[in-house]
């Protein structure tokens, strides 16, 4: 049996019945794409994931895929290779393209909604179909060149890799000292070494292309210190006819010089790239023809940071619905209010802490669901606004707003609750590889250092996010928090707390705004905010996520008042309602302490000796 599990009934809950995406379908840009197919592509999906694609994720985990330093090239496992290949000939991947490129307009909350059942079953598998959605950024910010390219790496599916990161620059990307230097032709030499690179090399496609982030030299005007001296290139593995995207047969001077050994996620090859350290040189196109480097990788990032955060979510759903799978089962123990010691032996669900354990995991995923889908909705509405001709900067402010939230607070808590929960249901017996939730943990542990870390996250939600966007996003959130909570509803108490929880959030930022406005006069408050920055992201995760599973709670209860459900639409419901009163009584209360330490924070860990620690 497959390790992945899914919860398609939750994906259409949250999907058409609290955000009532079936507005978007079947009319406009998604006129060819109706509540049925839509039902239907999720069926679809999770089939192709429990019959082509999960087992690989478990079996070349023991069997990784193999470098070889002489040739600079890797030998796949046989499963993930067969695996990637149905998922390439099932066209899935299209739901992620525009129509001119061959696509299929869906609104974002269907795609990510969809692609949840691949992460979740083997997220390697989408990580090394990357090329055709890259394909789609290089047709979107290049000239006449760059597009013909990008139709080859859809029409030829070929691999990609956003290449940013260096051995002395890891998240200061800024500090990045690979170079660029212009050519006769037109081109580009590329020069330097970058590091943790994602698919970097394999043997599933005749081609990779590289989106390379390199400092130009010798060019006036470009090429300066910091992020805004980078520009962007597409770099091939091979080298290929511009006009037909036939191979050469030439090898390009970018060659995988290293391929880590991780602690999880083994079939994703993590390489170091190494470009022009031979007598080939590494050739490249600049993107677009000009010198934007920064800006046009934020396309990827903003994309991988939501990717990372449903991928932590996903693994957490199938996690969970593991634990619960064996707690269903195991025969441990008797009922604890049972006093005779001939008592029946009872399965582990009836222990009142399993019971706790359980509720939080099924409380957490689906409060994480649903901030993915919450953002994914304000994607909507730029996509949306985007066919019509017209900017929704409201939604985009608000997106912007939430995706450092949706990699970091879902990274964060699904790995938290996958090793101290999921795996905790299993007892010893989830220390082993007879069940997932060993791998599970140590391939979910990555998702809070890819794209950033959680800290980074956390800098980047205040300064960016918030200060830089005078907190215009932050004040729409809450203001559709304060109108919920005026409306009339079921879970009053849980509204209570709610509100609490919103007025502690909003005097942890007053605090921090209140340090920012002092910076000029005293710089060392900067350090202060810097020791909330992480507080303030899981606190607006925290509030976000109750006030979301809140709403759904409430939907739920109505359902149960209305009546006429089946057995299992009734359980589902009540399940709903249980779980949106147990993730607001479990995590809202902690804002306050959350808030008391926020204000109470000092300069005393700074000013400590660095010997002292």
């Amino acid at each position: 049996m497959t390790h992945y599990q899914s919860n398609l009934r939750d994906i259409r809950f949250n999907l058409f019945e609290v955000f009532g995406r079936q507005e978007l379908l079947g009319t406009g840009p998604a006129a060819e794409l109706d509540r049925e197919t839509a039902d239907t592509a999720l069926t679809e999906m999770d089939h192709l994931c429990r019959t082509k694609l999960a087992d690989a994720l478990t079996t070349d985990d023991r069997n990784p895929p193999v470098y070889d330093p002489t040739t600079h090239s890797v030998r796949m496992p046989e499963a993930t290779k067969k695996a990637y290949q149905a998922y390439m000939d099932s066209d899935w991947w299209r739901l992620e393209l525009s129509e001119e490129l061959g696509g299929v307009e869906a609104p974002p909350s269907l795609r990510w909604s969809v692609l949840e059942l691949i992460l979740a079953a083997n997220p390697a598998l989408y990580m090394y179909s990357a090329g055709p959605k890259f394909g789609q950024l290089a047709h979107q910010l290049g000239c006449d060149r760059d597009k013909k390219i990008a139709r080859h790496m859809v029409e030829r599916q070929w691999g990609a890799t956003m290449v940013l990161t260096e051995p002395d620059a890891g998240s200061d990307v800024g500090a990045g000292r690979t170079r660029a230097y212009a050519q006769q032709d037109g081109t580009w030499h590329i020069k330097g070494v970058k590091r943790f690179i994602t698919s970097g090399e394999h043997d599933m496609t005749e081609n990779i292309m590289h989106l390379v982030l390199a400092r130009p030299v010798g060019v006036d005007g470009v090429g300066g210190p910091g992020t805004k001296g980078l520009s962007l290139f597409l770099v091939p593995k091979y080298h290929f006819d511009l006009e037909t995207g036939d191979l050469t047969g030439e090898r390009n001077g970018v060659f995988a010089t290293n391929v880590e050994h991780k602690m999880g996620l083994k079939v994703s090859t993590t390489c170091e790239l190494t470009f022009g350290d031979t007598d080939v040189p590494a050739v490249g196109w600049l993107l677009g023809e000009v010198h934007d480097g920064i800006a046009q990788m934020f396309h990827v990032i903003e994309h991988a940071r939501m990717m990372v955060g449903t991928k932590a979510m996903a693994t957490l759903s199938t996690g969970y619905l593991n634990a619960l799978e064996y707690a269903k089962t195991r025969v441990q123990g008797a009922d604890l209010a049972t006093q005779a010691k001939d008592a029946p032996r009872v399965t582990i669900t009836h222990h009142p802490d399993v019971r706790r354990s359980l509720m939080t995991q099924k409380a957490t995923v689906e409060a994480l669901r649903m901030l993915v889908l919450f953002t994914a909705v304000q994607q909507d509405k730029i996509w949306l606004a985007g066919h019509e001709g017209r900017q929704d900067r409201s939604a985009e402010a608000v997106n912007d707003l939430l995706l450092p939230i949706v990699k970091a607070y879902c990274s964060e808590r699904a790995w938290l609750m996958l090793g101290t929960e999921s795996l905790q249901t299993f007892g010893g017996s989830g220390f082993l590889q007879d069940y997932p939730l060993e791998q599970y943990v140590r391939d979910a542990k990555i998702d809070t250092l890819y794209e950033g870390t959680t800290a980074i996250q956390g800098l980047d939600l205040f300064f960016r996010k918030i200060v830089r966007d005078r907190g215009r996003a932050v004040q729409t959130v809450s203001a559709e928090i304060e109108a919920w909570l005026e409306a009339e509803g079921p879970l009053t108490a849980e509204r209570v707390l709610l509100a609490r929880g919103a007025e502690d959030c909003a005097l942890i930022l007053a605090n921090m705004s209140q340090q920012m406005m002092a910076v000029q006069a005293r710089p060392n408050e900067l350090y202060k905010i810097g020791l909330n920055t992480t507080r303030l992201l899981m606190c607006l995760g925290d509030l976000v996520c109750a006030w979301l599973m809140l709403r759904a709670g409430e939907i739920a209860q109505r359902a149960l008042d209305a009546g006429g459900l089946s057995a299992a639409d009734e359980d589902f419901y009540r399940g709903k309602v249980a779980a949106a009163q147990w993730f607001a009584r479990t995590r809202l209360p902690r804002l306050t302490a959350e808030r008391k330490m926020a204000e109470a924070v000092s300069l005393d860990v700074i000013e400590l000796p660095e010997s002292a620690f």
